[in-house]
């Protein structure tokens, strides 16, 4: 039985955007958001899903409904394919939740999707994502420079 499920982003997500767009890891290896309050949580869903280039899902609990965590897939203009991301609350790391979720994620998207591939890039130091993302079957694909930050390029291809 799934432990896990995902949905749509809204803006009812907003107090759970706010904890985890502030948590340590996610500061660490994506960056400050600015998202501080209710208003701006919303106003950062709302350009998310005003952008056509990016589909956030929220990882949720199925016995609670609690979300624990987020799937995206972001086509970035030097990629030729999507991008994978992925995050959870620290409280919900390193208990696979992630690697069910992308997994689910990626099942979907690729049986619904005339993309057949997708990228993760990930920071050097990011352990814990290139294990996951390499246990998902991405191969490395080449160090490339994003804003002067030094980046891995994973992929995944259906065949």
């Amino acid at each position: 039985m799934p432990r896990i499920q995902l949905s749509p982003l809204n803006t009812t997500h907003a107090s759970f955007i706010i904890e985890l767009v502030n948590s340590p890891g996610w500061l660490e290896f994506i960056g400050e958001r600015n998202v501080k309050s209710r208003e701006d949580a919303e106003a950062y869903i709302r350009k998310i899903d005003s952008n056509p280039a990016i589909d956030y899902w929220i990882i949720e609990l199925v016995t609670s409904g609690e979300p624990v965590g987020i799937v995206t897939l972001i086509q970035r203009d030097y990629l030729q394919s999507p991008d994978l991301g992925f995050a959870l609350l620290p409280a919900f790391e390193k208990q696979g939740y992630a690697f069910e979720a992308v997994s689910l994620f990626l099942n979907d998207f690729f049986s619904v999707s005339a993309n057949k591939e997708v990228h993760a890039i990930i920071l050097e130091h990011n352990r814990s994502s290139i294990q996951l993302v390499q246990k998902l079957g991405f191969l490395f694909s080449e160090h490339i420079e994003v804003n002067g930050e030094q980046l891995s390029l994973y992929s995944k291809k259906l065949t």
